[in-house]
């Protein structure tokens, strides 16, 4: 598909049954989530989901549709407060913390359907993903204190900066809705990326995209690692995106966690290929 190498890297257990980047043994996780689950009234969604993410790693989270991905990103971003388990961010337990306050502890998304502010200019919609960074308080905007202009023109500054990194500043007094899906995708990675997050979540990124968007996707994200020292997990059903670029990657089936391991190790995983070709038949 693309001339991208991913560079291999050893993983290495840490403690529980979960498993990171070498590179990344010495710090603790960014994300360790530990036997987490959640019920919908008789349903249970999922079930017993144990993960780890290292502070640099680039994680894939796969499996069929109606497996359960979304609803896991919709737990870590406490879209929905979990039936059971432990989520910890950044060493912190995050029971009972709302979308807000995860996003200011350091995590941060992105949707299936693009969710941008289509009629306002790129910019303001980097702007508005900048708002954890605002150091003046309400009443200092309502009297436009000098406070107010200090910040406005430091957050100015720094979408700017994000949008430079992508190569997006020339667009940045273009309405939203008119740039073209593959702008409007990185877009609303920039935005995120404004909240100056620790953890990065990537929900399909590269769907609707044709291949040459895809290598540039996987360019970009590899860049953002690497950029803003961050770990970055994406949900994803483009197989050569996600064996390419992601160092670990965990899959799910009606809720559960079937198999975790290196790209090499999911390739040849026998419940992986039964959870997405279906099982052979004998004699077929």
């Amino acid at each position: 598909m693309s001339q991208f190498q991913r560079t291999p890297v050893k993983l290495v257990p840490v403690p529980s049954t979960n498993i990171i980047p070498e590179r990344d043994i010495d710090k603790t996780p960014i994300l360790e989530v530990s036997h987490l689950g959640i019920d919908f009234g008789g349903l249970t969604a999922v079930d017993d989901f144990n993960m780890a993410i290292g502070r640099t790693e680039i994680a894939g989270l796969i499996g069929p549709n109606g497996a359960g991905k979304t609803t896991v990103f919709n737990l870590l971003t406490k879209v929905y407060q979990p039936t059971r388990g432990t989520i910890m961010l950044d060493g912190r337990d995050t029971a009972g913390m709302s979308t807000i306050q995860v996003n200011k502890l350091g995590i941060a998304r992105t949707f299936q359907n693009i969710r941008l502010f289509k009629n306002l200019p790129v910019l303001d919609n980097v702007l508005i993903g900048l708002h954890n960074e605002m150091g003046y308080h309400s009443p200092a905007a309502v009297l436009r204190l000098p406070a107010y202009w200090r910040a406005e023109r430091i957050a100015k500054e720094r979408a700017l900066e994000l949008l430079s990194i992508f190569d997006m500043r020339d667009t940045a007094y273009a309405r939203a809705g008119s740039l073209p899906y593959g702008a409007q995708r990185r877009l609303e990675i920039v935005r995120a990326l404004g909240t100056n997050p620790a953890l990065l979540l990537l929900d399909e990124p590269a769907a609707g995209m044709n291949p040459s968007e895809t290598t540039e996707l996987m360019e970009n994200i590899q860049k953002i690692r690497d950029t803003f020292k961050i770990a970055i997990m994406l949900i994803e059903h483009d197989m050569s995106l996600v064996m390419g670029i992601c160092e670990g990657i965990c899959v799910l089936n009606y809720g559960r966690i079937i198999a975790k391991g290196s790209p090499e190790d999911i390739q040849s995983n026998p419940q992986v290929i039964e959870a997405y070709l279906g099982k052979r038949k004998e004699g077929a």
